[in-house]
């Protein structure tokens, strides 16, 4: 008998032709249900980085959840470059099915009809601004107030007998468009595309009632995106209506939401289907539907749609290996001929894979492309990320218009980017950001002492409900009264400084939690070198984030132990999982490079590839007033060392985050960045300027920062000092707000009048009783007012817990010398001024502050 051997498999192949071009690029997939709270939550500069281009939210003053009032959050999302506002009208109201009050159907209706009435009437205060606002009469009716349940019009479902729906549409939509002929309204917005949606169309053509959007949700895959898509668009041509504008307003479970390997798959869906969607709102609000971290940090998800944002030109057919075909390798690519640049995305598959360029114009390329090859990482729900890692950077010949590139050890859990620009003109070939990476699963790691347990399997294919896990499993045991020890045999290539990265997490409302806030563990090298961690808090188990620390480790093998006690150190506090530990091996000093041909252009900058020489294949050529916008990340809140790298003569403006910083200078910069991510722009102001890249550096200490301590300053009404075991000094002022007697006032120094970034250190663990499996955290205010002038208001996100604190900057204006800065709260009211919210849900106080930072922004 002949010995039987085994192969390995052939690498997928995911083909990109870009000689086929697919129409433009739409950008549609980076919508967001209820994503933003209020303006600063998330911040502006994660808003407009992302390309959100739809929001949907509940009407304003609705009582649903906290934050997310449409009126609220319009002025500073269309601000931040966002399109369309979608007001989901029955989020007026509290629970779901939908609580709306009356003891019969005839009764509800007219109800509900006066509050679509208010509604209007508010926005029409907006004027001319109103333009975004996109409304939303009815919400998966079929479930809610056209169903079969308690809360129904008549407890029989609209596609049994859809009279009384058809009816209540037609009258809602009447009175939108006579109140406002020119409101958009939006329908049926179906919790999945019914074959019954063909009888609303044929009644809303028939009485002229036609959405001006259509609506329904793919709470699906990205296979019925595109099926349904389809689907829809056949009805249109048997119908003779449209073509519509569409909105998938709410997409993807769970399972995929935060993990860049799952939300390509639907981006690609959505892209080719050419449409908008929204991602789906299963947790908390404010922070882009798992894609922001506090207020101003981004994840991997964030960094994906940012890359996803940047694609410019018309989109090219993708040709995956099992097309269509959910949790299999799946891309989007568009080539941009101006630029002479395409960009592709894809991820989905772990392993190796062949990536094939067909269709590689000579007159576009060359003979030779370089090729830029990244990482976007899965970095948790509340995990932040920083920019994508480089894998490879090179040039290959181009065969017969074609390019491959093969890669190896793809992590399905991230998704990753390539880009083509023309080679042969000299680039510096940048290595790889890390030397070496592995990840060490927990559920593999060895248990020694009580308590121990091993949970899972969490998100699957499967079960999509569930969170995202890696390795699908984790372990508990590390909690208060434990002895447990969880230890990680690790080998390591080389003698270096090595980032330890704990995935693990603490449901902020676990009894063993809630008492104390962040769990505490205990990491140990060899049994040496003790220190603390606390680990992320988050809104239910299983909801990750990472806790980072560096560790010197001699080449060959070395144990870290994670411990509930430590002889040097103490006790653990709380009651914590963990996921994996990752060890990270980088070469660099820690400057990041950005390089100005991949960075987003404006004002007629164009990308040329005839520079020799430059850090990258090309650079960006800025005529007056021509801008280069660069998205940069930043660990914590704090000076950078940052250079505009320029080729020639030319002079230009830097802004950081839309604040003026000065001309750009040859050499380096000491700047404040916000911790997370910052819009970095550079704008012309010569007849031409060549930006190459921009690097950013860890800090010189030019920029002089003072803390003051918050109980070192004047209190006055409620405001007072109260014991905090992990704010800096052990205490923080709590009591700020319910009344603007109630303050605290900080005197602070500035060595130079000019504009500052106040870094507020805060917590905020307030949380509003929730009517179903959304947690409702309440972002807390604080107005800030320095040297009696106007007060500013600012959002403060949860941090989980009152003893969990964060940092949030905020820039000011300070005199040279001694200035003043007062913090208050009151609880802020309805849109008509008067009326107050009944449910706990606008918070009348400021957060617990620690102290407060002053730093030059430049």
């Amino acid at each position: 008998m002949d010995a039987v051997t085994a192969e390995t498999p052939s690498p997928d192949t995911l083909t990109v032709d870009l000689g086929t071009e697919t129409g433009p690029f739409h950008g549609g997939a980076s919508g967001t249900l209820y994503g933003l709270y209020g303006d600063g939550v998330p911040s502006r500069t994660l808003v407009e980085g992302m390309y959100v281009r739809t929001v949907t939210t509940k009407a304003q003053d609705g009582i649903q959840h906290p934050g997310g009032d449409a009126l609220e959050i319009l002025p500073p999302f269309v601000a931040a470059g966002g399109r369309d506002v979608y007001v989901y009208l029955p989020d007026f109201y509290r629970g779901f099915p939908y609580e709306w009050p009356g003891s019969t159907g005839e009764e509800r209706l007219a109800g509900f009809l006066e509050v679509v009435r208010r509604q209007v009437e508010h926005v029409l205060t907006l004027g001319p601004d109103r333009t975004p606002v996109v409304y939303v009469p009815f919400n998966e009716p079929e479930g809610n107030m056209f169903g079969e349940g308690e809360w129904s019009h008549d407890g029989i479902s609209w596609r049994t007998d859809p009279r009384h729906y058809f009816e209540a549409w037609k009258a809602a939509y009447h009175l939108i468009k006579g109140l406002d002929p020119d409101a958009r309204v939006a329908g049926p917005n179906t919790s999945i595309l019914y074959p019954e949606v063909r009888g609303f169309l044929e009644f809303a053509k028939a009485h002229d009632v036609l959405p001006d959007v259509i609506t329904w949700h793919e709470l699906s895959s990205p296979a019925e995106v595109r099926t349904n898509v389809a689907k829809y668009r056949e009805m249109e041509r048997e119908l003779g209506i449209g073509p519509l504008p569409v909105n998938l307003n709410e997409y993807a479970h769970n399972y995929h939401v935060s993990v860049p390997g799952q939300m390509v798959q639907w981006i690609s869906a959505i892209e080719e289907s050419k449409v908008d969607a929204d991602l789906a709102y299963w947790n908390i609000a404010g922070n882009l539907n798992d894609s922001a971290v506090e207020a101003n940090k981004a994840n991997g998800q964030w960094w994906l749609f940012n890359a996803y944002g940047q694609l410019t030109g018309n989109t090219v057919q993708v040709a995956a290996p099992r097309p269509n075909v959910q949790y299999t390798l799946q891309g989007v690519a568009a080539l941009d001929r101006d630029k002479r640049q395409a960009r592709l995305l894809f991820g989905g598959a772990a392993g190796a894979a062949d990536i094939v360029f067909e269709g590689v114009d000579p007159d576009v390329f060359g003979a030779t492309v370089h090729v830029r090859l990244q990482e976007i990482p899965w970095t948790g729900q509340v995990g932040a990320g920083a920019q994508p890692l480089r894998l490879r950077d090179e040039e290959l010949p181009v065969g017969e218009g074609r390019v491959t590139l093969s890669v190896s050890d793809l992590d399905a859990m991230s998704a990753y980017q390539v880009v083509l620009s023309p080679g042969g003109n000299g680039a510096r070939l940048l290595p790889a950001s890390v030397a070496w990476r592995r990840t060490y699963e927990a559920e593999d790691a060895t248990y020694t002492g009580g308590g121990y347990a091993k949970n899972g399997p969490e998100g699957s294919p499967s079960d999509v409900d569930r969170f995202a896990t890696s390795g699908g499993y984790h372990v508990g045991g590390l909690r208060t009264g434990s002895d447990g020890v969880l230890a990680f045999d690790v080998e390591v290539p080389r003698d270096g400084t090595y980032e330890v990265s704990v995935f693990a997490n603490s449901y902020n409302q676990a009894d063993l939690v809630r008492e104390f806030g962040p769990t505490n563990v205990f990491l140990r090298v060899d049994g040496e070198a003790p220190r603390e961690l606390r680990l992320p808090l988050g809104y239910k188990w299983a909801v990750w984030g990472h806790t980072d620390t560096r560790v010197e480790l001699s080449a060959g093998r070395h144990r870290i132990t994670l411990a509930a006690q430590d002889p040097d150190l103490g006790v653990t506090k709380g009651d914590a999982v963990v996921d994996k530990v990752d060890l990270i091996l980088r070469d660099d000093d820690g400057t990041a490079v950005y390089e100005a041909e991949y960075a987003s252009l404006d004002g007629g900058a164009v990308v040329s590839h005839a520079h020799r020489g430059a850090s990258g294949p090309g650079a960006a050529v800025l005529p007056r007033e021509g801008t280069v916008t660069f998205w940069v990340h930043a660990a914590d809140d704090g000076e950078a060392s940052v250079n505009v790298d320029v080729l020639g003569p030319g002079e230009g403006l830097l802004a950081v985050n839309g604040e003026p910083v000065g001309p750009v200078v040859r050499g380096a910069m000491p700047l404040f960045l916000a911790g997370g991510v910052n819009k970095l722009t550079v704008t012309g102001t010569s007849q031409l300027l060549v930006v190459d890249r921009l690097r950013v550096g860890p800090s010189h200490d030019l920029l002089p920062s003072t803390a003051y301590p918050a109980e070192e300053g004047a209190l006055t009404g409620s405001a007072k000092v109260t014991g905090y075991p992990y704010a800096t000094g052990g205490k923080a002022v709590e009591g700020i707000g319910g009344g603007p007697g109630n303050a605290l006032t900080l005197t602070v120094t500035a060595t130079r009048a000019g504009r500052h970034a106040l870094t507020i250190r805060y917590a905020n663990g307030e949380q509003a009783p929730a009517t179903h499996y959304n947690p409702d955290p309440v972002c807390r205010h604080a107005d800030v007012s320095v040297n009696g002038a106007a007060p500013h208001r600012v959002l403060f996100p949860t941090t989980f817990h009152f003893n969990n604190f964060w940092n949030l900057s905020v820039p000011v204006t300070l005199e040279e010398g001694t200035n003043t800065l007062t913090l208050t709260a009151d609880e802020l009211p309805d849109f008509d001024g008067k009326s107050r919210n009944r449910y706990g849900q606008r918070s009348a106080y400021a957060p617990v502050v620690d102290q407060v930072t002053v730093t030059p922004l430049s």
